[in-house]
């Protein structure tokens, strides 16, 4: 075999991960790009094929699914290209991450890339009521993931803050997880209540008040 190959072989094994007989498939279409040249020297395919398939054994136990609790998937990939006026989305089992926010990011990049990682690949998971669940309420569990993996980075807002429980991202985020310290395991039961569908009565139904109510319990608890 000859060593060109060899080397050839071994990027692409490490191009791939595993879990639970899910497959993560990493590439880099940015290459060239201030942020391909980023990704590759700070990042790498390995790693973020690895970052795939450990984040997703986070996301199942965070859900409490099985094998038979959640969706079909049998291969995720995600892609450094160039995208336009996000830093990343995720369609059809398929991440896109965009080069220019990789180029652009000032700090520790490869620990920031994780953080949009392990979001995305909530999305990838999560049910969201056959796309009758509030778009907020999605970006929020998804931030609640990211939250709870430990990669909430310094310029989100804190708990307290925010205008309505939807509102999304980290706002929601931090909503829900004072939902699930009333009740641990609140969000991984009302994701598993989505699958189907999506009804504002799932927070009656498990805790016992409305999403308004508990809401202002919120609000009230950090005085905002």
């Amino acid at each position: 075999m000859k060593p060109f190959f060899l080397v050839t072989l071994i990027l692409v094994i490490l191009a791939f991960g595993t879990a639970n007989a899910v497959q993560f498939q990493a590439t880099n279409n940015a290459k060239g790009t201030a942020g391909g040249t980023r990704f590759d020297s700070q990042i790498g395919v390995g790693y973020t094929a690895q970052v795939m398939a450990t984040s997703s054994n986070f996301i199942w136990n965070t859900f409490n699914q099985k094998a038979a609790d959640r969706k079909n998937v049998a291969l995720v990939t995600l892609v450094v290209e160039s995208v336009d006026g996000v830093v990343a989305y995720t369609s059809n089992n398929g991440i896109h991450v965009s080069e220019s926010y990789i180029a652009g990011y000032s700090g520790d990049v490869k620990t920031e890339f994780v953080g949009v990682l392990y979001h995305e690949m909530t999305h990838v998971w999560q049910w969201d009521g056959q796309g009758n669940a509030p778009g907020g309420l999605i970006e929020g569990i998804a931030d609640f993931v990211r939250l709870k993996a430990g990669y909430a980075p310094s310029h989100w807002v804190k708990p307290g803050q925010g205008n309505k429980w939807d509102q999304g991202y980290e706002v929601t985020a931090y909503f829900l997880d004072y939902c699930n310290m009333l009740k641990s395991g609140f969000v991984s039961q009302l994701n598993a209540k989505m699958k189907d569908r999506y009804s504002k009565d799932f927070f009656v139904q498990l805790l016992g008040k409305t999403v308004d109510q508990l809401w202002s319990d919120y609000k009230a608890k950090y005085g905002n």
